[in-house]
């Protein structure tokens, strides 16, 4: 017990210093401060070598010695900072851990690590442009290298994975970059803290046991893997799930226990989805961050207790006011400023006979739990309507009975009751032993508001070319898959199949969509056994492309182009989404500029609006289809993966 006292206190001192050497990046030199971050990482080293000039040019003058750098795709002209911070080396890491080698493992040799500092000119960059920034920094070295980037008020963690080249041991192949990135300078979250602690050198060791750099790196990789950070979410949602059913109530009709427990279980999933969903909108800043600030709410709900298991005033005046008054009801705009929320405003709770607004589950509610209820709508005046059926309430009347699911009404008898702590609550331990069929374990849970803060969520989906370190939008059908799975109160196993949800994990995705594309390639090429070869060196997860004339890469893009690709069980898209990613990919790599994907957009307006059209006005049609191409591609405006997807997903994916 005492050990894991103190184990516990050196966790939150090396937590705390990794925080405040992240908030140090405020003023300073960067490459002290860079490597008094690793230093509290647990990378130490004397082999220090920074540059004579942290600019751009002496970088130039000191590493790049072949053409092989595209200065493009690093960004050049937009570094402002860049060093070598040092080089870990065996000597190093000896001193640190005893029996440390240096030998081949699984194909791969590795014998030191660099570890450099940039500094960007701009506010924010996309995950794409810090990948493209560390590969070409890695076509420079026999060895791994890791950059921390800072750019604004926010800095990124860039991690490459490589391995030896199959068929020519003397190179390596550069494949996916990992990123934590937008870690914030002044108030980083708590997500990134946790990441990086796990990466400390002494956490790394104690988990993984590694004696040399190739198993030290594979210690980086697995620690950096999403899908164990998608396990490590699950587990303690699903934790705080079972606590919730259990205290949760919502209405029906039923009068019987286990079909109150049946109900519960439902309407517990229904909110974690649409709260989920919430969170990666929020991402989006479509919603603000003062709805979930306890500060903020104690200044704006009447009697507000974040830690009560007596009221449900988040849930009701929140998060109901929220997913059914805000997000399912469209905004007007049409009408006078003073008065542009007039379809959000509150219930008309005036006792009157035929009240037409008591079912109206589009206008606000619970006036009486906001400290001044005139202002309570300035809460929501800026968030969108989503046009989906996600958020909208279940609740109706069928004849003169009224059916409740969602429990959001004036009538305290038929409100959902969902306690503010369940929300709110500090870690603690709780008994679940029952629930997982085991015995004397010990499980720990805390409020679901805090759950979701500790977690960094991304719209952007991960691809095999780089991923960051973050919840992205796959999770929330893993989410509502495993939980309606889990919960039949009786079988435990059963609500899934019943409903038919099936959810299919990203690896089996990504083999479907490679084999069928190149089955489809190969056919238009030459169908021989070296042609498919290489087409599995280009769909490899690596920049180091094999050979195609160019009529050949011709044929393939216009092949994509030509491509029809159903789905029929569509589902959540994983498949569609799967192909387009792919797509995208290949091609970046065939068609970087886009030039041939352009003249394609543009032979098939002109080629259709000449079919379609057989009078004059088939040059009006054309102009206006050729000045959205022109537009779409015009890299002034658009990404050029904009482009790309905006074709194939007009032209190429049903589902």
């Amino acid at each position: 017990m005492a050990y894991n006292k103190i184990k516990l206190m050196k966790t939150e001192e090396i937590k705390t210093n990794i925080q405040n050497s992240i908030k140090a990046f405020n003023s300073g030199n960067i490459t002290q401060i860079g490597l008094d971050f690793f230093s509290n990482l647990g990378y130490n080293t004397q082999r220090n070598a920074p540059l004579l000039n942290p600019t751009y040019e002496e970088f130039e003058n000191s590493f790049i010695v072949e053409q092989k750098f595209d200065k493009t795709k690093a960004k050049i002209d937009e570094w402002k900072y860049v060093d070598l911070l040092f080089q870990l080396s065996k000597e190093e890491i000896s001193q640190q851990v005893s029996l440390f080698d240096t030998h081949q493992v699984d194909k791969t040799i590795m014998e030191t690590y660099l570890f450099f500092v940039i500094e960007l000119s701009k506010e924010d960059y996309t995950r794409t442009e810090l990948s493209n920034i560390t590969r070409e920094m890695n076509r420079l070295f026999p060895m791994p290298v890791m950059v921390l980037f800072k750019y604004g008020n926010k800095l990124t963690l860039s991690v490459i994975n490589r391995r030896l080249n199959k068929r020519d041991d003397s190179k390596d192949v550069l494949e996916k970059v990992t990123l934590i990135k937008d870690i914030a300078i002044d108030n980083p979250i708590r997500a990134h803290i946790e990441i990086l602690y796990d990466l400390t050198f002494q956490e790394l060791y104690d988990k993984f046991h590694f004696t040399n750099f190739v198993e030290l790196h594979n210690a980086w990789q697995k620690t950096l893997d999403t899908k164990e950070l998608n396990k490590r979410f699950y587990n303690e949602l699903f934790n705080w799930y079972l606590w919730a059913v259990e205290k949760v109530r919502f209405p029906n009709d039923v009068n019987d226990d286990k079909d109150d427990k049946v109900y519960n279980a439902e309407s517990v999933i229904r909110l974690l989805t649409r709260l989920i969903f919430v969170w990666f909108i929020k991402e989006k800043r479509l919603v603000p961050e003062t709805l979930f600030n306890l500060t903020n709410l104690k200044s704006i709900l009447k009697d507000f207790n974040p830690h009560s298991e007596d009221s449900s005033i988040f849930y009701r005046a929140i998060l109901q006011n929220l997913f059914f008054a805000t997000l399912n009801t469209p905004m007007d705009r049409d009408i006078n400023d003073d008065n542009k929320n007039e379809k959000r405003r509150f219930i008309n709770t005036l006792p009157k006979v035929g009240n037409d607004q008591y079912l109206d589950q589009t206008k606000y509610r619970y006036q009486d739990y906001f400290i001044y209820p005139e202002k309570a709508l300035e809460l929501f005046s800026n968030i969108p309507f989503l046009n989906g059926g996600l958020f909208e309430c279940l609740d109706f009347r069928e004849g003169n009975k009224e059916i409740r699911y969602d429990g959001f009404s004036s009538t305290e008898s038929k409100q959902a009751f969902v306690a503010d702590r369940l929300f709110f609550a500090d870690e603690f331990d709780i008994d679940l032993n029952t629930e997982y069929g085991t015995k004397g374990k010990k499980f720990k849970v805390e409020g679901l508001i805090k759950i979701l803060d500790s977690y960094k969520f991304t719209i952007t989906e991960n691809t095999p070319l780089e991923e960051e370190i973050a919840l992205d939008p796959e999770l929330l059908g893993k989410v509502f898959e495993n939980l309606l799975a889990s919960y039949n109160p009786e079988t435990k196993t059963t609500a899934r199949k019943q409903t038919g949800s099936f959810y299919t994990p990203r690896e089996i995705v990504n083999y479907m969509v490679d084999e069928s594309l190149l089955a489809y390639f190969k056919q238009k090429l030459d169908n021989s056994d070296d042609t498919e070869v290489r087409l599995r060196d280009l769909f490899a997860h690596s920049y180091n492309l094999p050979e195609f004339s160019t009529t050949e890469k011709e044929i393939i893009i216009k092949s994509i182009s030509d491509v029809k690709i159903l789905d029929p069980a569509c589902g959540s898209g994983a498949f569609p989404m799967g192909v387009l990613h792919r797509l995208v990919d290949l091609l970046n790599k065939l068609d970087p500029e886009n030039k041939g994907w352009n003249d394609i957009q543009i032979q098939r307006a002109i080629s259709e609006t000449t079919e379609v059209y057989k009078h004059e006005s088939d040059s009006e049609e054309r102009r206006i289809r050729l000045t959205e191409i022109e537009k779409a591609f015009d890299l002034n405006i658009n990404n050029p993966d904009y482009a790309r997807k905006l074709f194939l997903i007009e032209n190429c994916i049903y589902g």
